[in-house]
Parts: structure tokens; C-alpha cells; sequence
């Protein structure tokens, strides 16, 4: 299908452009949402009546975005989540997720503005782009963690998989020494030592 862009939309082209996409990506997005018109005669006129309001409609969106994104960019926000010891979250973080979380914040984004490719589904700082318009975009950073202490070392830079690998390490050697008496090894040196020192020396024999 065929269809005027009403925006600038990325990888697809400038407002007034007319662009073939798919029936599909049409008729569920670019349509429905005011951001395309059918490429028709009846609406290429329409378009260049429109295309006044619609440059300043562009301009005023984009300050207000500017604004959001000067306020929003670099800000860390934290979700905690069940995982495995490796870090596998049992479940994932998804746009929907974030954009619940960002609007707690004070910020009313769309799932659409989230540009996040696949969902999160690791233990870890992720650093997640936003595009709030199209000539606007931020970033935040996500701190995805089992719980809040987790998720303050994950903010310092710690690799907490490798921190619970070696406290499970320092778990089993403590395991081992109340399994064994502690010292036995070392301590029957000693008494060896004092019992060969009590035998009284074997007589030389000619």
C-alpha cells in the first residue's frame, strides 16, 4: 500500500513522503494512529492543506519531548525479579514493564517509545534507548536484580553471578571444616611427636 507520511518516521522516510509499506504495518499502525494518510489524490490534496498545521503540530511535539528527554536521559530506574543463581530472570522485563515503571517517575511514555529490541531476561545493568519523537531520543539504565541490596551492588559495578558463585564456595568449605574436626590433620603431628619423645631410646647393639 502506498501512503503519506503525516511524520517523519525512521527507515521509512520524511512527512509528505509517499512510501510503499506493507497492508499490514498500514492498516495496524501508520493509519490508525494519524501518523499516514492512503497515498489517493483526494488526500494528497488534503496533505498539502494539512501540511502547515501538521509542521507546527511536529514542532511543538518535538519541544515537548526535548524537555522530557532533558529531564529523563542517564536516570537509573531498578526492577526486582525472581532468577536463577546464573542470573536467568524466570520471566522477563518487557517495554510494557518499563514504561509502568518510568511512569511512577512522573513520565508518560508508550510502549512504542521504549525502543527495546527483545525483552530482558537477565540479572544486570542494561542501558535501554527512548525514543520520545522522531528526531528525540534518550536513554535510561534498568537495574534488573533478586533485591534491593543486590541491585546497589549491581550499581556499584559488581558482578553479583561471580559474588554468589564464590560465596557458595565459601559456604561448602565452611560445610566441609564443621564435617571435619578442625585441625586433625595438623593437630596429630604434635602428639606423635610427644609419644616417639616418651619411648626411651633403642640400645645400640654390637
Amino acid at each position: 500500500m502506498e501512503v503519506i507520511l503525516l511524520e517523519r518516521i525512521g527507515r521509512l522516510g520524511q512527512m509528505g513522503d509517499v512510501v510503499r509499506v506493507k497492508d499490514g504495518f498500514a492498516r495496524n499502525f501508520l493509519l490508525p494512529r494519524g501518523k499516514a494518510l492512503r497515498a489517493t489524490a483526494e488526500n494528497r490534496t488534503r496533505f498539502e492543506t494539512m501540511k502547515s498545521e501538521l509542521e507546527a503540530r511536529s514542532l511543538t511535539l518535538k519541544t515537548e519531548a526535548s524537555q522530557v528527554a532533558e529531564k529523563l536521559d542517564g536516570k537509573s530506574f531498578t526492577v526486582l525479579r525472581q532468577a536463577s543463581e546464573a542470573g536467568q530472570l524466570f520471566g522477563s522485563v518487557s517495554p510494557r514493564d518499563l514504561v509502568a515503571l518510568i511512569g511512577d517517575a512522573g513520565f508518560r511514555l508508550n510502549r512504542s517509545q521504549i525502543a527495546l529490541n527483545t525483552p530482558i531476561k537477565t540479572i544486570g545493568q542494561h542501558k535501554v534507548p527512548i525514543s520520545l519523537h522522531p528526531d528525540v531520543e534518550s536513554s535510561i539504565t534498568v537495574i534488573v536484580a533478586r533485591n534491593e541490596d543486590e541491585a546497589a551492588r549491581i550499581a556499584r559495578g559488581e558482578d553479583v553471578t561471580q559474588l554468589r558463585e564464590a560465596t557458595e564456595a565459601e559456604a561448602a568449605i565452611v560445610a566441609a571444616e564443621e564435617f571435619f574436626e578442625p585441625g586433625a590433620g595438623a593437630g596429630a603431628r604434635p602428639d606423635e611427636d610427644a609419644e616417639a619423645a616418651e619411648k626411651p631410646p633403642a640400645s645400640d647393639k654390637t
